[in-house]
């Protein structure tokens, strides 16, 4: 599927756009928000509701309320497990509604699981774009969903509640890749590449910033070298031994700046896009004995939740269309040619393992499919 984004088509800035970065605010915390859909829910995560927004979805619900999660999740809570699928799970809560404490432990695998025999009920329509809600705010995706009644707006407990489009949520990633600007350029001299210049971009309506680390003229090059990196603050910034991130982007930046020239996109999304706060928790499930593929599809996170579209634009905007691949993952390649990427070689990135993380680089190879060469 060509993924490629017209920014014209994308109705950027719209008070549509500013209203799920809003909604995401309120996600964070924990207020609930109505999704416009056929059938309009409305929300909360699990993770930050308190009593007054349990009060709230009680007092403008239609129907009793239901706990939705990802499918990996659940089966983690149901006492029979759940056929493997992509369907969003619905739980039946109970009324009036269930203790926060017990939503907390449903939503996250951390916590002592002491756990009611939840009932399984029919997932509402929007239940999709709800989760998606969640993960934007880098939340556990597990979500308190209710039909809401109709006029909630007139009424006072409703009078104050954001509304924002359930369609809206789903286009939201791709909305944000098609905004990407460039908002800062400087030179930033590195130890392996003296040359080195930063060009820093962000999105219409989201603070997040990703960075190009830049190394000689990488645009002046037909396939210029390119590593795709995803933030790692235990590993790149405090040299954590668990992954192999740290030594990855500094060998990535010592390779460009021996051949002459190369990019190094420096992506905002720790942990594979599920956070930083979510990646230690992965970490926790992990030292539980998970690799690192169940723990983040414990969290209820996919295995792999990054935003390669982010990646195709600021290549574009860098005028690097055509590029040779610094990565052993071959989902890079294939995420970025969807975007209208021109991969034309892969190189390989190999680093050793260092006694700590060779579990966590053999889950990399056998269950994510990354070359050993």
């Amino acid at each position: 599927m060509d993924q490629r984004l017209n920014i014209s088509e994308t109705s950027l800035g719209t008070p549509r756009t500013r209203a799920v970065h809003r909604a995401i605010a309120e996600m964070r915390r924990g207020v609930p928000v109505v999704l416009a859909a056929r059938h309009p829910l409305i929300v909360a995560p699990a993770e930050t509701i308190g009593a007054e927004g349990l009060r709230i979805i009680d007092l403008l619900s239609a129907q009793p309320a239901s706990l939705i999660l990802a499918p990996s999740r659940a089966a983690a809570i149901l006492p029979h497990g759940i056929a493997d699928s992509d369907e969003v799970i619905a739980l039946k809560l109970a009324t009036p509604l269930i203790d926060l404490a017990t939503l907390r432990a449903a939503a996250d695998p951390t916590l002592e699981q002491i756990l009611p025999n939840f009932e399984r009920t029919t997932a509402p329509e929007a239940g999709l774009a709800a989760l998606t809600l969640g993960k934007l705010a880098r939340l556990l995706p597990a979500m308190v969903v209710a039909p809401v009644r109709p006029g909630w707006a007139s009424l006072a407990a409703g009078a104050d509640l954001l509304s924002v489009p359930a369609d809206d949520l789903l286009a939201y990633p791709s909305l944000l890749a098609a905004s990407l600007t460039k908002v800062a350029e400087v030179a930033v001299p590195l130890d392996a590449a003296p040359d080195a210049r930063l060009v820093a971009f962000r999105a219409t309506d989201q603070g997040i910033e990703h960075m190009a680390i830049l190394v000689g003229d990488p645009a002046s090059e037909e396939a210029p070298l390119v590593r795709i990196h995803s933030e790692c603050f235990t590993g790149d910034l405090l040299g954590s031994l668990r992954c192999d991130c740290g030594p990855q982007l500094q060998g990535a930046i010592a390779r460009m700046a021996k051949e002459g020239s190369g990019a190094v996109l420096y992506l905002a999304q720790e942990g594979r896009g599920i956070g930083l706060i979510n990646k230690l928790r992965a970490y926790t499930l992990q030292d539980g004995g998970l690799d690192t593929l169940d723990a983040n599809r414990a969290l209820g996170w996919d295995a792999d939740g990054r935003n390669f579209q982010i990646a195709a634009a600021m290549l574009q905007a860098l005028h690097m269309p055509r590029i040779r691949l610094l990565t052993n993952n071959m989902n890079k390649i294939s995420a970025l040619v969807a975007c209208g990427i021109d991969v034309v070689d892969r190189v390989p990135h190999i680093i050793a393992p260092n006694g700590v993380n060779d579990g966590y680089l053999e889950t990399k190879a056998k269950r994510f499919g990354h070359l050993l060469g």
